[in-house]
């Protein structure tokens, strides 16, 4: 099997550096100084749980794409738009594309069978261009369950979490799916094969929708979200109008919201990637988290007032951001 990860930052490098180690060749794509130490040194990840370095081939050419069996997608969301035509362009008809994005999915609604089945979502997929670029039958879903960070070029701190959760947008258990678990699993990594995978969606956006902004704008890490208890209540109450517009559209949620938001909170002294982008003057993702919540929501006739009211406090500190650069 031939995997070429394409955005190999925090994440992707960490899923190719754990690839490669278990047999897998592997291509990554990257850019600027990052790339060239991955280049010259392979990816070196730290961490309590284990260090190790890895050695996969590294290019800034999205051409690579033209060989490989899988192209596991770790873009932010908010960059899908501009590289979904190219992507598309370099893929072989029978290659898997795995999306593991934050928020909900371009792909969402491929084969969900609900109502808005085969529909679109503007604040993800602005004008259907990945919907229109990537053939359908390519994708798996992925929900990333993994906490990295990028600490220098080529170097990756793993602060928690393996575990990727994979699945056919139909819900079908296929041979691919079967394949890319067993070689996550030789890589060290936990890649369990999910009927429902939307549901596993849902959970993880509950604390991207809510950990990320709010970690943005008051520079706290996850651990100090919990600090005090007005913030753990602002928490639940987004959580519970997050879990409302998820429970239209058939969702169950595997746990319980408190328990969600507790293992957040117990994630402790990390920041989360919306407040990296931040520290790191990047664009911040946010329409594919709390933009397209309040889409399903306005579609589903549910009210969201708190996450509104969030949404508008990160988007005007993006806009902030970008105009002080």
């Amino acid at each position: 099997m031939r995997v070429v990860v394409v955005g190999a930052g925090a994440i992707g490098a960490y899923v190719g550096a754990a690839l490669a180690r278990g047999g897998t060749d592997v291509t990554l794509i990257a850019r600027g100084a990052h790339l060239r130490a991955l280049q010259e040194h392979g990816v070196h990840v730290v961490g309590e749980r284990e260090e190790f370095v890895a050695h996969p081939s590294a290019t800034d050419d999205l051409a690579a794409l033209a060989a490989a069996d899988v192209a596991f997608i770790a873009l932010k969301a908010n960059s899908l738009s501009g590289l979904a035509p190219e992507i598309g362009h370099h893929l072989r008809p029978s290659a898997a594309t795995v999306w593991a994005q934050n928020g909900i999915p371009w792909w969402y609604f491929f084969s969900e069978g609900g109502p808005l089945d085969g529909s679109t979502l503007e604040s993800v997929d602005p004008a259907g261009v990945i919907w229109a670029s990537i053939e359908h039958s390519s994708v798996i879903g992925c929900v990333v369950y993994c906490s990295t960070e990028l600490v220098a070029p080529g170097v990756i701190r793993h602060v928690e979490g393996t575990r990727f959760a994979i699945g056919e947008p139909d819900g079908s258990r296929s041979e691919r799916c079967e394949q890319l678990s067993a070689a996550f699993a030789q890589g060290g990594l936990k890649a369990p094969i999910e009927a429902r995978l939307r549901d596993q969606i849902w959970l993880k956006l509950l604390g991207n929708a809510t950990f990320n902004p709010i970690s943005a704008l008051t520079g706290s890490t996850l651990g100090e979200l919990g600090d005090l208890a007005e913030m753990v209540a602002l928490l639940r109450e987004l959580f519970a109008e997050i879990a409302a517009v998820a429970t239209r559209l058939g969702v169950s949620f595997p746990v319980s919201l408190e328990r969600r938001l507790e293992a957040g909170i117990a994630v402790g002294d990390h920041k989360t990637s919306m407040l990296q982008d931040l520290e790191a003057n990047k664009p911040l993702e946010i329409d594919c988290m709390t933009g397209a919540v309040i889409e399903l929501a306005a579609k589903l006739d549910v009210p969201v007032p708190r996450l509104e009211a969030v949404h508008a406090l990160v988007r005007h500190l993006d806009h902030l951001r970008a105009h002080r650069r």
